[in-house]
């Protein structure tokens, strides 16, 4: 049972994705997606600084 073909056949190579063509909105809605996601991790990192949010918070008491 000897072949030339051995082992793993590769897969085949996929075409490369052509580059698309964005018009005006989309060009506007993509740079817009991205300002909203910058402004999320400043906020994101903004929070974090603090620690937990109010500060006192419930407390329960050890009474039954």
């Amino acid at each position: 049972m000897s072949s030339k073909q051995g082992g793993k056949a590769k897969p085949l190579k996929q075409p490369k994705a052509d580059k698309k063509e964005y018009d005006e909105t989309d060009l506007a809605n993509i740079q817009k997606k991205k300002d909203e996601e910058k402004a999320l991790k400043e906020l994101r990192a903004k929070a974090s600084q603090k620690g937990s949010f109010g500060g006192s918070g419930l407390k329960k008491s050890g009474k039954k």
